[in-house]
Parts: C-alpha cells; sequence; structure tokens
C-alpha cells in the first residue's frame, strides 16, 4: 500500500547518501508525477496527448515512467497540451 511506501521511504531517508541522492531527483520525479496527475485529470489518454503536442505516445510514456528525462521545452509542449502552464520555481 502507499502507507507502506511512505513507511520504507522514510527508514531510506534516514540514510543521509540516499537522502541526498533522493534530494537532487525530487523535481524530476516532481514534474513526471505533475504531467500523470494532469493528464488523469483531464481524462486524456498518452495518444491524445501526444496528438495535442506533437511529442510522439511512446516519449510520453519513456517520460512517465522515467525512462528519459524531459527537457524544459518538452515539459511547456505537455503543459500546453494539458491546457496548462509550466511554472518554474527556485526555492
Amino acid at each position: 500500500t502507499m502507507s507502506d511506501f511512505r513507511n520504507h521511504l522514510n527508514r531510506q531517508l534516514q540514510n543521509s547518501e540516499f537522502a541526498a541522492e533522493y534530494e537532487q531527483l525530487r523535481p524530476e520525479y516532481e514534474a513526471i508525477r505533475a504531467v500523470i496527475a494532469a493528464r488523469i485529470e483531464n481524462n486524456i489518454t498518452q495518444e491524445e496527448l501526444a496528438q495535442r503536442t506533437g511529442i510522439r505516445q511512446s516519449n510520453i510514456s519513456r517520460i512517465e515512467s522515467g525512462a528519459v528525462s524531459p527537457t524544459i521545452e518538452t515539459l511547456a509542449r505537455l503543459a500546453s497540451g494539458l491546457g496548462k502552464t509550466l511554472k518554474i520555481e527556485f526555492r
């Protein structure tokens, strides 16, 4: 379950080396989660998003699975295809 995963993750985050690596990858995972969530929220398939953005469905699949890292330009195109705007912040 999700709570089991969170418990496991919290235990792993106690390891400073793991925590540093996790923190470095967090923005990419957050971007992937945002794309998936927006696509599901709008009831859009990967194929429909591909048609809206001109990005091949296979590339969208690779992005959503974490197999490839999307560029900022690709994220902006995905956001536009989902009726959203891309916002990047430094905190």
